[in-house]
This record gives structure tokens, sequence and C-alpha cells, in this order.
């Protein structure tokens, strides 16, 4: 999956806010196909990656695990509905390694739980890989990297 032609700074912009529209529209469905067929998901806290920990909160390693998840949430979770508006900045080509395209974004996601305020759920980095696979940008790669020390309790969506 080579990376020719480099993917321009609009692309890149609408692969990540197109993104984050599945993720805030709950077409949760559509999540699955931003990523390539191999490929690696984790949520992982700052704490472990900065250590090199290998312990992440979700981790995927395969469409196939994502549409499992997604799966698994339709049909097995059970929680309490919430609205979700995720905020993108900083999207940065970093390089190219192994023919995909080192991109690095900070995101802030929002919930609103009914009848509650809005809060900061989970605020960090996307560390991705980005190629041209089937026509279009696609992930091989992301790793959302969270600030926070603390777990959130609720994380049961994909960030």
């Amino acid at each position: 999956m080579p990376l020719d032609p480099l993917p321009s700074r609009d692309e890149l912009d609408d692969l990540y806010h197109a993104y984050a529209e599945c993720l805030d529209d709950d077409e949760l469905e559509r999540w699955p196909d931003f990523f390539t067929e191999e490929c690696l998901y984790q949520i992982i806290p700052r704490d472990n990656w900065e250590r090199g920990l290998p312990l992440a909160l979700m981790r995927c390693e395969s469409r196939g695990m994502l549409e499992d998840r997604v799966e698994a949430l339709r049909r097995a979770s059970v929680y309490a509905p919430r609205a979700l508006r995720h905020l993108l900045s900083g999207i940065r080509a970093k390089g190219v390694e192994d023919d995909a395209l080192c991109v690095q974004a900070s995101y802030a996601v929002l919930q609103t739980l009914a009848g509650e305020e809005t809060k900061v759920f989970n605020a960090g980095r996307y560390l991705d890989r980005v190629v041209r696979d089937g026509g279009r940008l696609r992930f091989r790669q992301k790793l959302c990297v969270f600030d926070s020390v603390l777990v959130p309790g609720s994380l049961i969506v994909p960030l």
C-alpha cells in the first residue's frame, strides 16, 4: 500500500474530521472502514506509552476485531445514553515510515450524559500511520494516547 501520491493537507483534514464525525454521530458501523484490513488500534495511558509498557485499555489488531467491538457495543453492552463531541487540533504529518504517513493530532472528547453537564471525557493525542488503500486514505495504525493517569471508568466507545 504505497503512499503515492502523498496526501494533501485537505485530504488529511477530511480523513480526521470524517472519523470524528462518524463517532460523534454514533455511526459506529462505519468506524472499521476507516482502517486497513490489517491494522492496530489502541487506547493507551500516556504513562504506559512513555515507559514502553504494552498495556492498553482497548486493543484491536484487525478490521475484523474492530467490527467485533462494534457488534459487542450494539448487542451486549449496557450503558447510559451519551452524546460525544470530538475536538481535533494540530493535525500534522511528521514523516513517512514503512510506506505510511506518520501523523499526529491532538484530541479532546466531550461527553454529555442525559440530565448532566457536558464534561471533558478524554484528551490526548493520536499517533497514527495513514496509507492509501482501496482508493482512499485509511489508518494502518491509530494509537490514542490519553493524558490522564486516571482510567476513564466509562470508556466503552472508540476515541
